[in-house]
């Protein structure tokens, strides 16, 4: 059997919380854990609604530099382990403008300081982190520069990304200027796409927006023209696949095996691995029960790595 990548491509810092740290905490603070949220942990629910109960109870715990540190932990633990003894790393999508502006959870530095504590226990665990600015579609493009306002000032160096994920409701040829801007900054482009919106909104992140890469993508076999579009422009592809049959109505096969037919460089992630249990292994396991072919599997673990930021850019 191949072993998993060295990476995990795709992880939410807010999705990353130990069930078991939260747990506790709540026992700490006397907070009632809602019974739909026991009921998805134990995998008794599987509801879009009882995963944003969930990860909303669940992050309302990152509330200081500790608990950060304390997600990226978990991020690391949930990782494979590296045979070769090779630097492994986690491509972490965080939603500043969500936790300090929004919901006024903690500030800007101590949510820096929190990243910057887990990257040290990272580090010393041979894991490099990249983390990709996570911006909510749906909240529309002025909401998008607010986040790079709060961003672009003070932003360190491990801040390599932005991205929008959310409802796929606003047309990505809108939300165009705000992915211009963070280019000019410096910062490598993504989004999520084709997951809850259509697939033509991939063709239009890539096309009009300038993404490079593209989270879950899962409906681009919908139009074989959008796959030749990936496979063309070498677009890397995070593929969740725990996450995504839990979130994608009517998913009865994951798409992966059509990706990689297709020639499309695609990688795997846990996306919210605190929330909807799982670890990068399992998802390995996962991505091998769709009937991929070693040499496929093969190609999957390499672009896994080639592509992942935290190997090329990250700290």
């Amino acid at each position: 059997m191949i072993p998993p990548p060295r990476v995990d491509r795709h992880t939410h810092l807010e999705g990353s919380l130990d069930p078991a740290w939260v747990r506790s905490e709540a026992a700490r603070l006397g907070r009632t854990i809602p019974g739909l949220t026991e009921a998805f942990w134990e995998g008794r629910a599987h509801s879009f609604e009882a995963f944003i109960e969930t990860f909303l109870f669940a992050c309302a715990f990152l509330d200081s530099g500790e608990a950060v540190a304390g997600a990226l932990e978990a991020a690391v633990a949930r990782l494979a382990p590296s045979a070769e003894g090779l630097p492994r790393g986690i491509d972490l999508w965080v939603s500043p403008h969500w936790l300090v502006r929004e919901r006024k959870q903690l500030s800007l530095s101590e949510l820096w300081k929190g990243l910057e504590q887990g990257m040290e226990s990272a580090a010393a665990q041979g894991v490099r982190v990249a983390v990709i600015i996570d911006a909510v579609n749906h909240f529309g493009p002025a909401h998008g520069h607010e986040v790079l306002d709060l961003v672009l000032g003070d932003r360190p160096p491990w801040v390599v990304g932005f991205s929008t994920g959310g409802m796929e409701r606003v047309p990505f040829r809108e939300w165009a200027p705000v992915f211009e801007r963070a280019r000019k900054a410096g910062l490598r482009l993504a989004a999520h796409a084709g997951e809850n919106g259509p697939a033509s909104g991939i063709r239009e992140a890539i096309l009009e927006a300038g993404v490079e890469r593209i989270v879950h993508a899962v409906r681009a076999t919908e139009d074989p023209a959008i796959l030749e579009l990936l496979a063309e422009r070498r677009v890397a592809v995070d593929a969740c696949p725990t996450s995504n049959f839990a979130l994608v109505p009517g998913l009865e096969r994951h798409p992966l095996p059509r990706f990689l037919e297709a020639g499309i460089r695609c990688g795997i992630g846990t996306d919210d691995p605190g929330v909807m249990i799982c670890d990068l292994s399992g998802e390995w396991r996962k991505a091998a029960e769709t009937g991929l072919p070693p040499d496929a599997l093969q190609r999957l673990r390499q672009h896994s790595e080639e592509d992942a930021w935290s190997l090329q850019i990250g700290t």
